[in-house]
């Protein structure tokens, strides 16, 4: 029988740090861990079916090391329980447990931290709530940064980032290595028409008896659910993590910030690190990414441009938008400055289209969980907001389909940086752009039955169309921008026979995503 329980050390499924604060003086003769695999999780937003699995089986992990441990663990198996919600299931487990209290690391999700905080208040449980250690920065720090700025740009938090942790900094503790803040100049290579060759493929996990006990169980409790499993393939432990961290600083790293931005068909990882489940599910510290990252630097087997592009996205993003969400939540689900209130086509669900770009792309995130960061901002992202979709419903898809999505990092990417939503908040004007920037990236734009240079016509490209609609609809907002006036200058080339076709054209195919048709 088990003894009474002094304390319920509650672990969410993106927590799965080994070295977690809500672990300290853990005593197994007195304390039990708490885990759950509830339904609502995966369908508050329509879940890629990697993205559920990979969830579970990285759970399954953690709980089968604690118990490595001789640590208590109370597990609940989604088909063996009939709560839906985390807060039904911790409402139950508190009655059944009877804890003196309860003690968990601040969870990402401003949804689930409410959730779990009402029950915890209305059962008359002491719920302690911890600092979340895998992060850099906290909450708290951020909002001491932000506070009293007109302006909170990732530049200014990054840097103060690299000086207080002297990352990528001379001995001085002042200089950046090599001279520059960042080398993004240097980072917005193509692979031109020859394509990028031999890129070594990210180093790929089997599916042990555990992972492939929870992908059955995946396919028989959401086989509606978007996406297919047969190319999983996910670290789902921290050897695993390290493994995948280990083949990155080997084989692309030193291609990746040159290469960062391009993309090619059937190339899905190309120079990228894939690492971002891992770091969101806490399998693998981005302290530790980032030593080994500048470790290669000093090596000489990278370039500054490679190191300081990727340190950018760990310790820079990861941290800014983490501090961003819980700055501006709840209020950010509902941020909507360019007033977009168009329905999601189908097709980001379906992958159905004739625009080659997004065919490929939706393929690929159908078939892996995956999409790298041009990808899903300068495709998926840029196309959504060109047509003006709603983008909470651009949120929600973005959240449901791919593998490394939690809200708090998702959420400030795509309401801020993809959609504009935000009103300028973390970008200083609309990532917005025809589909001529597509066919430089990549070369999605060959072979397709749509041409990037024209706006009009049949074989107009709709990237091309709704772009130069998109500047027409926001004349009066950008025109006079300091950062964005020159773009919407290009207007004035555009004669007044020329705009009210491309808004007949813009029209047109609006009308035709509103029938579930699409080009």
């Amino acid at each position: 029988m088990m003894n009474a329980v002094r304390t319920l050390v509650v672990v969410l499924g993106d927590q799965l740090d080994r070295e977690s604060a809500a672990l300290d003086g853990f005593d197994p003769d007195q304390d039990c861990i708490w885990m759950a695999e509830v339904t609502n999780e995966a369908t508050h937003v329509w879940s890629h079916k990697q993205r559920i699995s990979l969830f579970l089986a990285a759970m399954r992990r953690f709980r089968d090391d604690q118990k490595g441990l001789g640590r208590r663990v109370a597990y609940r198996t989604l088909d063996a329980h009939p709560e839906s919600t985390l807060g039904e299931a911790l409402r139950a487990d508190l009655r059944a447990l009877a804890p003196r209290a309860v003690r968990m690391v601040r969870p990402g999700d401003y949804r689930v931290k409410a959730m779990l905080d009402a029950v915890c208040a209305e059962s008359g449980v002491i719920c302690e709530l911890l600092r979340d250690r895998h992060f850099l920065s906290s909450v708290d720090q951020f909002n001491q940064w932000a506070e009293g700025r007109k302006s909170t740009r990732l530049e200014h938090f990054y840097r103060q980032l690299r000086v207080r942790f002297g990352i990528l900094m001379e001995e001085d503790g002042k200089t950046p290595t090599g001279g520059s803040w960042n080398f993004d100049r240097k980072n917005r290579g193509t692979f031109g028409r020859e394509g990028p060759g031999q890129v070594a493929r990210p180093v790929s996990f089997e599916p042990d008896q555990t992972t492939r006990k929870v992908l059955a169980l995946v396919e028989t409790h959401f086989p509606g659910h978007p996406g297919n499993q047969a190319a999983f393939d996910w670290p789902v432990s921290p050897a695993q993590a390290r493994t995948a961290l280990d083949d990155f600083v080997d084989f692309r790293l030193s291609g990746f910030g040159r290469y960062q931005d391009a993309m090619w068909s059937g190339e899905t990882y190309l120079y990228h690190a894939r690492l971002s489940s891992s770091l969101n599910l806490k399998l693998i510290s981005p302290r530790e990414v980032v030593r080994a990252a500048v470790q290669t630097y000093r090596d000489g087997r990278a370039p500054i441009e490679a190191v300081e592009g990727f340190v950018r996205q760990v310790m820079g993003w990861r941290e800014y938008v983490r501090g961003l969400y819980w700055r501006h939540m709840p209020e950010s689900l509902d941020d909507n400055a360019l007033g977009a209130h168009a329905a999601l086509p189908r097709m980001y669900w379906a992958g159905e289209t004739h625009m080659r770009c997004l065919s490929e792309v939706f393929g690929q995130t159908l078939r892996t969980g995956y999409a790298h960061h041009i990808q899903r901002l300068m495709v998926a992202g840029l196309f959504a907001q060109l047509l003006g979709v709603r983008p909470r419903a651009v949120h929600e898809w973005f959240l449901a389909v791919y593998v490394d999505a939690v809200e708090w990092v998702e959420l400030p990417n795509t309401l801020g940086m993809s959609q504009y939503a935000d009103g300028g908040r973390m970008a200083s004007k609309p990532y917005a752009a025809s589909g001529k920037y597509i066919q430089r990236m990549s070369n999605y734009c060959q072979g397709c039955r749509f041409d990037p240079g024209q706006s009009t016509g049949e074989k107009a490209c709709p990237f091309t169309t709704l772009y130069w609609n998109f500047l027409l609809e926001h004349r009066a907002q950008f025109s006079r921008h300091p950062r964005a006036a020159l773009q919407w200058r290009s207007l004035d080339r555009l004669t007044v026979p020329q705009q009210a076709q491309i808004r007949r054209q813009s029209a047109d195919l609006r009308s035709r995503f509103e029938r579930g048709d699409h080009p």
